[in-house]
């Protein structure tokens, strides 16, 4: 009986069952394989957020006038700026990894340091601005009253620009007036034993009527878009009505409770598909630290080949390219 292994009829195709499926190796086809199963992840997130904005298309708050703050330029409303410099960043991010994994095909130790620590400063700025950017949502800005209803009130006046009138929201603060004696937070101990009401709201329900009620040029806007595509501002009288017969708490910033800018469904679509996409930059940035270290330490250069920056550089595009996406369905669309 002949020993010779029989030939398969696969040796001059590109899959041989030889080491290097799809002339690639096990390394990097496994990082594209994770790569396409996050990918169906967060298009599952991103699909659950469209569908959820169309459905409540009218009550949807507007990126404009959610994301207006920049770091240093306080009392400025400056739409998207800053979400716009986070993008450019993480973008540049990519731009220096190609050429870190550029410079490793060509065996150059020097700027692979170089670009990979570009690389990690740029994740390193995403990701403290995200958590800025997180920060001074759950802050708040104007503050609001949240109805009966599950919706948000908000307040601001007429006033004239270049010869016409816009409506420019007023802070709770500024109209809220605080009524002698001290408030006492609902607690289980001495109410409803299965009940709290958890924090305490910064001002009564009653306390910014009595606020309306002296500000005879204040008046409300409601989360519902009108034809115009613009929140819908009521009338003095209906302001007042509104407030007195459907106001139940008063709410500053959002979390996965309240919202001072619209519905709650859509702080807590912001906190999980931003914070998902927060943690795998995070990720990226310390394996990225990690190879840049072993680049330092000689590492690759004595096995020559640098593939290792080519394998969490594939990571870093599909974060950059998923940032893209929630960029484009979170503050453009």
């Amino acid at each position: 009986m002949d020993s010779t292994v029989a030939n398969t009829g696969t040796e001059e195709k590109t899959w041989g069952g030889a080491n290097e499926p799809l002339k690639a190796s096990y390394g990097k086809m496994m990082m594209w394989f994770f790569i396409v199963s996050d990918a169906l992840t967060f298009s599952g997130f991103l699909a659950a957020y469209g569908f959820s904005r169309f459905k409540f298309i009218k009550e949807w708050p507007i990126a404009d006038e959610v994301f207006t703050h920049v770091p240093f330029l306080h009392g400025q409303e400056l739409p998207m700026i800053y979400v716009a410099f986070m993008t450019f960043i993480l973008i540049m991010s990519s731009v220096t990894m190609v050429l870190a994994v550029d410079a490793g095909h060509h065996m150059n130790k020097a700027k692979v340091t170089l670009y990979m620590f570009l690389t990690i400063i740029g994740g390193v700025i995403f990701v403290g601005s995200q958590a800025w950017e997180w920060a001074t949502f759950i802050q708040g800005d104007y503050g609001a009253v949240q109805t009966k209803g599950g919706n948000i009130l908000q307040f601001g006046e007429y006033v004239n620009v270049n010869g016409e009138e816009k409506f420019k929201r007023v802070s709770i603060d500024e109209i809220a007036i605080v009524s002698e004696g001290e408030r006492t937070q609902h607690e289980r101990k001495n109410g409803l034993w299965y009940v709290s009401e958890g924090n305490l709201p910064p001002y009564s329900v009653s306390e910014i009527y009595n606020g309306l009620v002296a500000n005879e040029n204040i008046h409300i806007r409601t989360q519902l878009l009108n034809e115009d595509g613009e929140k819908t501002v009521l009338s003095r009288d209906e302001s007042l009505k509104q407030l007195m017969e459907n106001g139940k708490l008063v709410v500053k910033g959002a979390n996965l409770q309240v919202n001072e800018y619209g519905t709650p469904l859509f702080a807590d679509f912001f906190f999980f598909i931003t914070g998902f996409h927060g943690f795998h930059v995070l990720s990226g940035v310390v394996l990225n630290i990690i190879i840049f270290f072993n680049v330092v330490i000689g590492t690759y250069e004595k096995r020559k080949s640098y593939e290792m920056v080519e394998k969490v550089g594939l990571y870093w595009h599909f974060v950059d390219l998923v940032w893209v996406f929630v960029f484009t369905f979170f503050y453009l669309v």
